[in-house]
């Protein structure tokens, strides 16, 4: 299995979503157990998803923006 289809796996999973058709967890482990560039992709994925959580997180606790300063909406 190709890494692209992989990595859509892998990014499917950190977003608590369902993996692409044809793909199962047991083939993307064992691309994994194979791939070093999968698995440092993946290490580098999951920790920009958890610092975008802690952004969030810190975002939503202290009110967000610069005060004086409307959000602007993405």
């Amino acid at each position: 299995m190709s890494c692209s289809r992989i990595r859509t796996a892998l990014s499917a999973r950190l977003d608590g979503e369902e993996p692409p058709p044809g793909v199962t967890e047991e083939q993307v482990a064992a691309h994994l157990e194979a791939c070093a560039a999968c698995r440092l992709w993946e290490a580098r994925a999951q920790r920009l998803t958890e610092h975008i959580a802690r952004l969030t997180e810190a975002d939503t606790t202290h009110g967000g923006g610069t005060p004086g300063r409307p959000r602007r909406p993405f």
